[in-house]
């Protein structure tokens, strides 16, 4: 659907003005909230790294009785997703988006997906475009929530606390392993037939064009080192233990927590 096909709307809410656009199937999508004084407030990467920690810090002293007892890692990672986006709202204006329809916040700066995990396996997962994202990056950036879930019986609720929290540069966000591997290559005179060796015996997607084609990129263009293992599948399964073992930020992740 076109820009042009959606409605757009102001509604009143916690006085706020919520200036929306809904679609045909009545999903209402956020794109600005005015405060009283009707000056917005747009959210940059700035503030969002500073919001994630204090959001970090505000949801460890909350008592969340809706997910007591429960085990489903979706159904935690959407509740922590949520209530983030809904501490964003109420100071900033941005584009949400959703995991149905893409990245979460992708407004042209921001341009972030949220992923939350928990500790005892921190991985997710992303949809698979091509075999350059495990190479150069996945193209958007990402913040990095990293859980552990306790349930108290005597309140019947469960509590989180937050063993990590990070902002990824999207320019960080291709494989580890894959990305030193090839830099390796270059390093001692590599050549596309190295490259494309390379590329098979380590099973990148993609026929001999896709490969060719790649590996002459990569000669002109070397790609930035990763910090994720990203594995093969139908979508690309995203492991985070490198990022959440790092002892403090580099150039491109900022270790929040």
């Amino acid at each position: 659907m076109s820009e042009s096909d959606k409605i757009t709307t102001t509604i009143e809410e916690n006085n706020k003005k919520i200036i929306a656009s809904v679609d045909e199937n009545d999903d209402k999508i956020i794109t600005a909230l005015e405060e009283p004084d009707g000056n917005l407030i747009e959210l940059t990467l700035e503030l969002l790294r500073n919001e994630a920690l204090d959001f970090c810090k505000y949801q460890e002293t909350i008592n969340v009785t809706s997910l007591y007892g429960v085990s489903d890692g979706k159904a935690v990672g959407t509740y922590i997703e949520h209530e983030f986006k809904n501490f964003l709202t109420r100071k900033y204006s941005f584009l949400h988006g959703s995991s149905a329809k893409g990245i979460d916040l992708p407004g042209v700066e921001i341009h972030t997906d949220i992923k939350v995990t928990s500790a005892k396996q921190p991985q997710s997962s992303s949809p698979f475009k091509s075999a350059r994202q495990k190479i150069y990056g996945l193209g958007y950036n990402l913040l990095l929530f990293v859980y552990e879930k306790t349930d108290n019986p005597l309140t019947k609720s469960a509590n989180f606390k937050f063993v990590s929290c990070a902002f990824i540069n999207k320019d960080r966000t291709a494989d580890f392993q894959a990305t030193k591997q090839i830099n390796t290559i270059l390093q001692n005179e590599g050549n596309t037939d190295d490259l494309f060796a390379f590329f098979q015996d380590k099973n990148i997607p993609g026929d001999e064009i896709v490969h060719t084609q790649l590996a002459e990129e990569i000669l002109s263009n070397p790609p930035k080192q990763g910090y994720l293992t990203i594995s093969n599948a139908l979508q690309w399964r995203l492991q985070y233990k490198r990022i959440v073992n790092l002892p403090e930020s580099i150039e491109g992740i900022d270790k929040i927590i």
